[in-house]
């Protein structure tokens, strides 16, 4: 499998680090009122770097597009001058915060994706803190879904399963991981998993027989 001329140079830091740059350059773009809100700042982050992306990628892509619609895989995407296409999905996570599971991708979706080997599904997570009614970015992942340890995704049940970071205050990369060993790891979690959602489903079966006993057997008014 051909390496990426993003993920696997100094490039991904300088990215990370330019991404901050422009995310703390930028003030106004949130209201004492919307500062608050997890959505609020997530929409506004997205929309602040989905314009300026594509210029901080500089000379390394074609073809940037911010141009999706909100259920899309992606909310950004472009190509890199190897010819390997990136899909980026922005999520916003705010330090400290206690329940934070965001969803990244349905597993099937992802599965099809990854046949070719040149496609890239990649994480830009934001972390920030807020102080009174200022925003401030204290770090930028930019990574590939592969470079995410499992310790740190779980599988939710959405449609035929949905990754989600298991806890956004624990995030635990590793460097240029191997998207086959990652893929192999995520057959094994969805072995586990599909069995644990079938029992689930035959309760419900055995629960709604129970409840319509209870009206078969209710006199008609």
């Amino acid at each position: 499998m051909p390496q990426s001329i993003i993920f696997h140079t100094d490039t991904r830091n300088r990215i990370e680090e330019a991404v901050v740059e422009l995310l703390n350059s930028r003030s106004g773009y949130l209201s004492p009122m919307t500062i608050s809100s997890p959505r609020a700042v997530g929409d506004a982050v997205q929309a602040l770097i989905s314009q300026r992306f594509g210029e901080l990628l500089g000379e390394l892509v074609n073809d940037y597009s911010a141009d999706f619609a909100r259920r899309a895989m992606a909310d950004m995407a472009f190509s890199d001058r190897a010819g390997s296409y990136y899909v980026v999905d922005v999520k916003t996570h705010r330090l400290g915060a206690q329940f934070n599971m965001p969803n990244l991708t349905s597993v099937e979706r992802l599965a099809r994706f990854y046949e070719d080997d040149r496609n890239y599904f990649a994480i830009l997570l934001i972390q920030y803190d807020i102080q009174e009614t200022e925003i401030t970015v204290k770090k930028a992942h930019f990574v590939p879904i592969e470079f995410l340890s499992w310790d740190c995704l779980t599988i939710g049940a959405l449609g035929w399963g949905q990754i989600q970071i298991a806890d956004a205050n624990q995030i635990r990369i590793r460097d240029g991981y191997s998207r086959k060993q990652w893929m192999l790891e995520l057959c094994e979690k969805l072995e586990l998993f599909y069995p644990r959602e079938i029992a689930k489903i035959a309760g419900r079966l055995q629960h709604f027989e129970r409840v319509k006993q209870f009206w078969l057997n209710k006199p008609d008014e």
